[in-house]
């Protein structure tokens, strides 16, 4: 009899480093994009791509949904999609994509 749970080579310890190091690079970058004027116009949308890859690095990686079935993937997919299209609401609502005052 076959494993149902068998779907797949699972990761090596040397691709969960890879992931562990992207991640920190990932992270120093949305440390540095902060201190950097020239990229104020662009600094909020900037940083949700960056926390939008992380996330998917960790969910995809970590919590194994690379191996698992496409359902489990929409599960957290799905949210995340609406959940930032909410905040990008919000902002724009709010004026925090203004480059000046109103």
């Amino acid at each position: 009899m076959s494993d149902p749970h068998a779907h797949g080579e699972h990761a090596t310890i040397g691709t969960y480093v890879k992931v562990a190091v992207i991640l920190t690079v990932v992270t120093a970058l949305e440390f540095s994009v902060i201190y950097i004027r020239a990229l104020t116009p662009i600094l909020v949308p900037l940083l949700l791509v960056l926390s939008a890859g992380k996330f998917a690095l960790v969910v995809l990686f970590f919590m194994h949904l690379r191996y698992d079935t496409r359902a489990l993937s929409a599960l957290f997919v799905g949210p995340l999609v609406l959940a930032t299209g909410i905040v990008i609401a919000l902002m724009t609502l709010g004026g925090a994509f203004l480059l000046f005052g109103r």
